[in-house]
């Protein structure tokens, strides 16, 4: 991993161009890719042991999980104490913000297009008051509306362990901001306590190296269950809206995200290629989180220094939710289109300013989106929040691409602001991710000469 100061990162795997490249099936994108494929196969066959499998799931996302907060906290903390310019942190922020309200902003309407384009709720001429909103309750429970000065207090914790034990990155990432500034402002005074978190930032990487090793077990658990409980059979009714979102998904990525990397020096298709490992651990757990740290890790080998990563990544998870954006505002069309709810172009407008607001933090955990889109919902008394109860049964399948566009989202705007802050030149990048080096090394024992240098990607 290269932390640029001035110089310009090597382009990963070109000193080991000549090494002999491993099996395929040593590959943890191949390794995933099968726990996947064995996970479909036994849900469709033996759904009741499919859903057994829901623990190995869960407990790889703990894993990750737990272990989240200390490295955004390091990541942040090293970085920000080590830079020269204390003013690159409030310009890295700005122009990370701008981006994803920008980006964000494209999403909800590309969703707004897509839904009055399409109409995958026409036809369906279903009457509320007959659905099941019982399971809709229980979300509807955790929504309430949220004002500006509620979003503000709510990331500042109540203490700092408060942060930690809580698990919200938000307020993991003010806490690290303010403790880096301190540190930075007492100078070499604090240089012990400095090279300690650089030591312990290499540990927690070695955490998720070791842990990394289950993630086809993780997936294929995670899978299994979403399978086994849902069945494909769920997917029939709604197949429609189904293929509507995963196509208009595509469309953002290779599109919208596509011109933006072409507009700064690099190619989409090499991105998601370098990316391949988090892609399928993204969309087999439904979840960004447990592809944060071996992500944030990739894009510091491309060269984004570890202040930047720590800032944009964290921060972007939620206030860069394109997936989620661009879900809300298209099943916000279906319900009103399946109930035969007409909506005037100033009511779609005031759904699209509500999502604005809702979709900032429906990110990261399974099901955030559906909870903030019933906040949504419950603004514009028109729709009937009871036609939430037709999505229920696929969210599973929905929250799979909502999570992949997502954390692909907050990569692409890392890789942007890097580009904007010149850490790293264009042509360096196409190299680097031409060169196709994203896997995760194995740990291994490092001898007292090799403390100080982090593991590169193996070939």
């Amino acid at each position: 991993m290269v932390e640029t100061g001035g110089t310009q990162p090597v382009a990963p795997g070109l000193a080991k161009s000549n090494a002999k490249k491993k099996p395929f099936y040593k590959s943890l994108s191949w390794q995933v890719l099968f726990g996947i494929a064995v996970a479909i196969v036994l849900g469709m066959v033996r759904p009741a042991t499919a859903i057994a499998m829901k623990p190995l799931g869960d407990g790889f996302i703990r894993l990750i999980t737990m272990i989240i907060a200390v490295i955004i906290f390091c990541t942040v903390v090293t970085g920000i104490a080590g830079m020269e310019d204390m003013k690159k942190v409030g310009r890295v922020g700005g122009k990370a913000l701008l981006y994803f309200e920008v980006v964000s902003t494209l999403a909800l309407l590309l969703g707004l297009v897509v839904g009055n384009v399409v109409k995958p709720g026409a036809g369906f001429n279903v009457n509320p008051a007959l659905l099941d909103t019982k399971a809709v309750s229980s979300y509807a429970g955790q929504a309430k509306a949220q004002t500006v000065p509620d979003f503000i207090l709510h990331i500042i914790p109540n203490t700092i362990v408060d942060a930690f034990t809580r698990g919200d990155i938000l307020q993991v990432l003010l806490v690290a901001i303010l403790f880096g500034f301190a540190l930075s402002a007492v100078g070499p005074r604090c240089k012990p306590l400095v090279d300690l978190f650089n030591a312990l930032t290499h540990a927690v990487f070695g955490v998720v190296n070791i842990v990394m090793r289950l993630a086809p077990i993780g997936a294929f658990g995670a899978m299994a269950f979403t399978v086994g409980q849902y069945g494909v059979s769920s997917l029939k009714p709604l197949v429609n809206l189904i293929l509507t979102f995963y196509a208009t998904c595509i469309f953002f990525v290779l599109v919208i995200l596509g011109l933006v990397c072409w507009a700064v020096g690099f190619n989409i298709l090499k991105y998601l290629l370098y990316i391949k490992e988090e892609i399928l651990l993204t969309l087999a757990t439904s979840s960004s989180e447990p592809a944060l740290p071996t992500l944030m890790r990739k894009l510091e080998n491309l060269g984004c220094s570890k202040s930047l990563v720590g800032l944009v990544v964290p921060t972007g998870y939620t206030f860069n939710t394109d997936g989620s954006s661009m879900y809300m505002t298209l099943a916000a069309l279906f319900i009103a289109q399946a109930t035969n709810t007409h909506l005037t172009l100033g009511q779609q407008l005031t759904i699209f300013a509500v999502a604005v607001l809702t979709s900032k933090g429906a990110s990261g955990v399974q099901g955030a989106s559906f909870i903030a889109l019933v906040g949504t919902l419950t603004v514009i008394p028109t729709i009937p929040v009871a036609g939430m109860a037709l999505l229920l049964g696929i969210d599973r399948f929905m929250s799979m691409f909502r999570a992949l566009i997502n954390m692909l989202g907050n990569g692409v705007a890392t890789l942007v602001v890097a580009l904007w802050e010149r850490e790293v030149d264009s042509e360096t990048l196409r190299t680097s991710l031409a060169a196709g080096q994203g896997r995760i090394e194995r740990p291994r024992k490092e001898t007292a000469a090799a403390t100080d240098q982090e593991p590169q990607p193996e070939d």
